[in-house]
């Protein structure tokens, strides 16, 4: 659900504050905030007022102001399902989070499901599930197991799902697992969050045993977390020996580290993939940098990785 869609609980409170967003939507987002700053003496405690009225100051220019007002979210909300911290960090208002918040991201793809194959298919050139497996193809191999990682509504699936005999999927938005299973090409599907060690994470259990799979894959999902140490470690009790692990990351282009682009999403530089696979045991054979998608009309620079343990 959407910031702008949540109820203060007041209604003349939620009245000032749709008014605001008109103010908004029509390019005064000065007048938004001066709206919206009424509505909120009436809902001092509403967590999603507070980010509107954030948003609006950042878009007028008041960023003391917006820091100010994305730090009242935090203290509001601190699950932060609204990624008020990742706003911060890009702010100047704090530092950048190793990884969003679990239930920032689980909100955002649990919103997202019912449109996502819609919007990042046909309106943002999204191209990662056939490059990469494309990739996993050339090397002519079939799997006996393949586990994909942040599965989504299972784009990647139908690519691989003939070389592969059993096909696990996993994500952290349960509306999105419900997608995938609508188009019946996995085997299993279930919830798991990939910022979690191991065994946190929902991968492992007596039925999925460690070292089960002889393919991992992760399609446009390392974007979502920006220290990857936590995935690389869930991939290494994944993997099979002489497993192939296949993965895409937004290019961050030179420097050895990543970064928090605008879009909210992290950028990884080859440098620091390429250490990462070092320490993991993981060879890199296989390397394309490509247009991943649109965003704003303008293309995002990716590389994919096609790795063996």
């Amino acid at each position: 659900m959407q910031p702008s869609q949540l109820s203060s609980g007041d209604v003349i409170a939620d009245r000032r504050a749709d008014y605001a967003k008109m103010l908004d939507e029509g390019g005064e987002p000065q007048a938004a905030a001066e709206l919206m700053e009424q509505a909120l003496e009436l809902a001092p405690h509403w967590a999603a007022g507070w980010f509107r009225l954030a948003t609006y100051r950042e878009k007028a220019g008041v960023l003391t102001e917006a820091i100010a007002a994305y730090r009242q979210v935090l203290d509001l909300d601190p699950q932060d399902i609204f990624g008020a911290s990742l706003k911060l960090a890009l702010l100047g208002g704090g530092s950048i989070p190793e990884a969003p918040p679990s239930r920032y991201v689980e909100r955002l793809f649990d919103d997202y499901a019912d449109r996502f194959e819609n919007s990042l298919v046909e309106k943002l050139d999204y191209v990662v599930p056939q490059k990469l497996a494309a990739l996993v193809r050339a090397a002519g191999e079939t799997f006996e197991r393949a586990v994909d990682l942040g599965c989504g509504t299972g784009l990647l699936g139908p690519e691989i799902r003939s070389r592969v005999g059993y096909l696990e999927g996993f994500d952290l938005s349960q509306n999105m697992l419900a997608k995938a299973a609508e188009k019946r090409v996995y085997d299993h599907l279930g919830q798991a969050d990939l910022s979690l060690s191991p065994q946190a994470s929902g991968l492992f259990s007596e039925a999925m045993p460690k070292h089960r799979a002889d393919l991992v894959t992760a399609a446009d999902v390392l974007m979502y977390l920006g220290n990857l140490e936590s995935v690389f470690a869930i991939v290494t009790d994944l993997a099979a020996v002489h497993a192939t692990f296949a993965f895409s990351v937004e290019d961050a282009g030179d420097g050895s580290g990543y970064h928090l682009a605008p879009s909210l999403r992290y950028a990884h530089s080859e440098t620091y993939v390429r250490a990462l696979c070092g320490r993991h045991g993981l060879s890199v054979e296989r390397l394309e940098r490509t247009a991943i998608r649109k965003d704003g009309g303008k293309p995002v620079p990716g590389i994919l990785f096609v790795t063996h343990r």
